[in-house]
């Protein structure tokens, strides 16, 4: 369900891989597109200005942690998301799940809900759908996600068709409330759905079925990258794909590795988000073009060459990896930051060649020159 402010268009097609782009009150973004995850209202170590700058067109907000701290009532008293932290192209929210999920010795769940403890002080708080729908739209979201129950890998078939079950329930009523908020003009958002099912193939279509059937404006392949085998992760997300709209937005959450978006994009996904190269970057590690970069090691002690020599964004024009790693070791602020942007930098950069391939019926080709330079094993 969707307002009018939101369409997604198909503008080409390679093979299995698409591209595209999609409108949002807040403007557009094209597709394939990586979102860098904002937890708190802040891609961690990056300003507003700094994403636009890396390219990026559309961020990701965690609703768990944006409603425990400052709170969805003075975002929404700010005037959202946009004013309230300077990023005025479009947003998805997440529908806080998987937070809940990685965190399940503070909840517990049931066919109402999920009742969880703040990390922050031990409070008690309870999400249902429909509050998950309120919280995300006083956030202000662009994109907003149905409330869904991820189940963790290895998981019992039972416990995994428990997980469909609510989801589905869960989705239903969260597209009700959702459905009288833009009768009542109270939202320009697009509510989509997602499919959980976990590495089940039964479980899998009859989500991806029961979800569908509810007409969202696009769909999230859930509960995937917990942990399970990248193949097992593959054939998964193969099977499941199947079963969605070929002409809405298919949105793979939570995988963030080069190679994963690769895969995944050839099966035809057009969104990702991850904390991967913002939080590795943080930790020392940086993505380039001849693989991970670990800058933090010894051997980039005395090294005069750019975190990566082929890249042009700002940090590689101008500082060598001894003084990044210098920085890093002396716990200066500034190595976070300059990691963290080449790593954004370099994410939204791989997107853009991807579109391009696209574009250019080139993909495979590019895919496969990608791996070997990047050492990632293409099966």
């Amino acid at each position: 369900m969707a307002s009018d402010a939101f369409s997604f268009n198909l503008s080409g097609i390679d093979r299995g891989a698409r591209w595209g782009d999609a409108a949002t009150p807040h403007g557009s973004f094209q597709t394939p597109a990586f979102m860098p995850v904002g937890t708190s209202g802040a891609v961690k170590a990056m300003t507003a200005e700094d994403l636009e700058g890396c390219g990026a067109e559309i961020v990701l907000g965690n609703t768990y942690h944006l409603y425990l701290r400052p709170g969805e009532k003075l975002i929404r008293q700010m005037g959202g998301l946009a004013e309230f932290t300077g990023w005025r192209k479009p947003t998805l929210t997440d529908s806080g799940g998987f937070q809940i999920f990685s965190m399940q010795d503070l909840s517990h769940v049931d066919d109402g809900g999920v009742t969880f403890k703040s990390h922050h002080d031990g409070s008690t708080h309870h999400f249902d759908p429909e509050k998950v729908i309120r919280i995300q739209l006083d956030l202000g979201g662009d994109i907003i996600m149905s409330f869904d129950q991820c189940v963790p890998y290895p998981a019992e078939k039972g416990l995994a068709a428990d997980g469909v079950r609510r989801t589905f329930d869960w989705a239903k009523r969260g597209l009700a409330y959702f459905r009288k908020a833009l009768e009542e003009g109270n939202s320009g958002a697009a509510l989509f759905g997602i499919v959980q099912g976990s590495v089940y193939q039964e479980l899998r279509k009859e989500s991806a079925d029961r979800i569908v059937s509810l007409g969202f404006p696009g769909y999230a392949i859930g509960g995937l990258a917990v942990g399970e085998p990248k193949e097992e992760m593959e054939e998964t997300l193969a099977y499941t794909i199947e079963f969605l709209p070929h002409d809405k937005p298919r949105y793979l959450m939570g995988v963030g590795y080069p190679e994963d978006i690769l895969m995944a994009v050839s099966y035809g996904v057009d969104m990702f988000d991850c904390v991967l190269p913002t939080r590795n970057a943080r930790t020392g590690m940086v993505f380039t073009s001849d693989g991970p970069l670990v800058f933090r090691n010894a051997d980039c002690a005395d090294d005069d060459r750019p975190l990566d020599p082929d890249c042009d964004c700002r940090v590689c024009r101008r500082y060598s990896r001894a003084y990044v790693r210098h920085l890093y070791n002396q716990r200066e602020i500034t190595a976070l930051v300059l990691a963290t942007y080449h790593s954004t930098y370099f994410f939204q950069k791989l997107m853009r060649n991807i579109r391009s391939s696209i574009e250019n019926n080139e993909f495979e080709q590019f895919r496969k020159g990608f791996l070997e330079r990047y050492g990632a094993d293409e099966e």
